[in-house]
């Protein structure tokens, strides 16, 4: 299976939240998975896949050449494609994934999230999505969304499309289990 993960690239971040990015690429590799990153060497979308080819994934960087110079490229990846612009690079990301794991982020992360999450809910893929949270960064997020379903702004299936975990472990537990759905108390709700 090929994970496309979702994370920071801004090195202005506290250092654990790279830390998580490396143990999430090391868990890949270790259970035989391989990576989709945004193709930069920085940060978290860097120590990620660094982690994910140290364990034995292969690694796939899709990066647009607006900022192959501004992020630095990560020439080691397995595959580095370089997009035109950002569109055709989640284009890219979205086509060679299997599942999406999102960790900690900016506004991209969240740009990212909303694309894959509002897919899901349309019924345009049924692809695993899981947000990693140790930290509770996505907390509010959480809240806005189901104050969201309860105005009616969005869909009863809202939290049937994504599941949340506070753990590496728990969040490929789910991905390689793309049955089981949490509600957004983070109980399980069945099979979807």
């Amino acid at each position: 299976m090929f994970i496309c993960v979702f994370c920071a690239s801004s090195q202005k971040i506290d250092h654990r939240y790279v830390e998580l990015a490396g143990e999430v690429g090391a868990e890949i590799g270790r259970r035989g998975h391989g990576l989709v990153t945004g193709g930069a060497i920085v940060s978290c979308m860097g120590e990620v896949a660094r982690a994910a080819r140290r364990h034995g994934a292969h690694t796939v960087g899709v990066i647009p050449q607006a900022l192959v110079d501004v992020e630095i490229a990560d020439t080691d990846s397995d595959e580095l494609i370089v997009t035109a612009d950002m569109r055709e690079r989640k284009g890219v990301m979205d086509a060679r994934a299997d599942a999406f794991l999102v960790l900690p982020g900016g506004i991209g992360t969240l740009e990212e999230l909303f694309e894959i999450w509002t897919s899901r809910v349309l019924g345009l893929h049924e692809r695993p999505l899981v947000v990693l949270d140790p930290w509770g960064l996505y907390g509010p997020l959480r809240q806005l969304v189901d104050d969201m379903y309860t105005n009616g702004f969005t869909r009863p299936n809202v939290f049937d499309a994504i599941s949340w975990a506070t753990s590496v472990d728990e969040a490929l537990d789910l991905l390689e289990k793309p049955a089981a759905r949490l509600s957004p108390t983070g109980e399980e709700i069945g099979e979807s």
